[in-house]
């Protein structure tokens, strides 16, 4: 991970996020804590058919949860359900550690184990989506 990359790319969804809000009459909701620095997200999304037309979140915390949330936001909108797990099992993957080559901002994160105390505000977002995608309809947490 190139930190002028990470540092950029972090600064400018955090200070301008993409997709904030609120979707009205959603199909799919959840919401995700991060219990260690008290990161919260709420994630939005309208699913027609095997699609998913639109991807919202609203939250508060560190810059980078919610630079990770509007990243994904505009990774995964309007795609196929089935290439939005692929996403999903990526981000999941290379936050761990995993060597992947990811495309587009997200590429920023490629380094993010190396920072241990911050892979949980990296997934939140991710983990909260795929939460909502599977119906919880409860609070997930990191821990």
């Amino acid at each position: 991970m190139s930190n002028q990359l990470y540092q950029q790319t972090v600064l400018k969804h955090n200070r301008d996020p993409r997709n904030f809000g609120e979707i009205d009459d959603c199909s799919h909701h959840a919401e995700g804590f991060n219990p260690l620095c008290g990161d919260e997200v709420k994630v939005f999304l309208q699913v027609e058919g095997d699609e998913l037309k639109d991807l919202k979140f609203t939250g508060k915390g560190c810059a980078v949860s919610q630079a990770s949330a509007s990243i994904m936001t505009e990774a995964l909108k309007g795609k196929k359900l089935s290439e939005v797990q692929v996403q999903y099992e990526d981000f999941i993957k290379m936050a761990s550690g995993e060597k992947l080559n990811p495309s587009g901002e997200i590429a920023a994160f490629a380094g993010i184990s190396q920072f241990p105390s911050r892979v949980k505000c990296a997934v939140l977002a991710w983990k909260t989506f795929n939460a909502a995608i599977a119906g919880a309809d409860n609070t997930i947490s990191t821990e």
